[in-house]
């Protein structure tokens, strides 16, 4: 009789476990949400295409006949930043503007976004390309600071606003789906180009979940080898 009642509980212990085992591999296969934030991100001009500028504008200096690229948008990690929405021409930016001995010209396009990509109350301004002669070891934030005044840094040196856009914060977080239409990106752009928090798993959260997965799977074996030896002796 006791026997019977032992085999009994084990179909439910098993079941129990069998149950816990999965919720334990979904949740360590499964990204935890990422915020997504507002911000400019900063490009280069690379073809007729654009590639997202590793240094920040502070220690970044173009080179002559370049062109960089500026987008203000939401977007939650660095797969999901929004690219400026015309492509880089400098022959056509630079048209009007002549070459001079012991100079540099450089291109700028800078994209200030959609009224989605908007701080609430605030409406974009239109996009923007211009063309600017420089000293030749001038930085992306001198030809900023020379096409499209006034600048707005925070205490990290992350740029906030281009041309007084927008006229506050820097990097907020926004709840709601991202608008971003692919590219790389960064919170901000500063000389350490940060970026956004991914919604990829950490690795010690993914290590935790299959190690628990692991404990369950030889519990859930050891469980139904006791089972089968005691309806043989049953």
């Amino acid at each position: 009789m006791t026997t019977r009642r032992t085999g009994a509980v084990a179909g439910p212990l098993v079941t129990a476990l069998l149950s816990a085992l999965v919720l334990a591999l979904v949740v360590a296969v499964t990204p935890a949400s990422a915020s997504s934030y507002r911000y400019w991100s900063f490009w280069e001009g690379s073809g007729t295409s654009w590639t997202y500028q590793q240094a920040g504008p502070n220690t970044y200096r173009p080179a002559d006949g370049s062109v960089d690229g500026w987008r203000f948008g939401i977007s939650a990690d660095s797969a999901d930043a929004v690219k400026p929405r015309s492509a880089p021409d400098f022959a056509t930016a630079c048209a009007r503007t002549p070459a001079v001995s012991g100079k540099k010209r450089v291109a700028v396009v800078i994209d200030y976004g959609t009224a989605a990509d908007a701080p609430s109350g605030s409406t974009p301004p239109t996009l923007m390309t211009s063309c600017a002669t420089l000293d030749p070891d001038a930085s992306s934030a001198q030809l900023l600071a020379q096409v499209a005044p006034p600048l707005r840094y925070d205490s990290n040196g992350i740029l906030c606003a281009i041309s007084g856009y927008p006229r506050t914060g820097c990097g907020d977080v926004v709840s709601g789906t991202s608008t971003a239409t692919g590219g790389t990106g960064a919170t901000g752009s500063s000389s350490t180009s940060a970026a956004p928090a991914t919604s990829t798993p950490t690795a010690p959260a993914r290590t935790a979940g299959w190690l628990l997965g692991a404990a369950l799977i030889l519990a859930l074996a050891g469980a139904g080898y006791w089972q089968t030896r005691r309806r043989r002796h049953d």
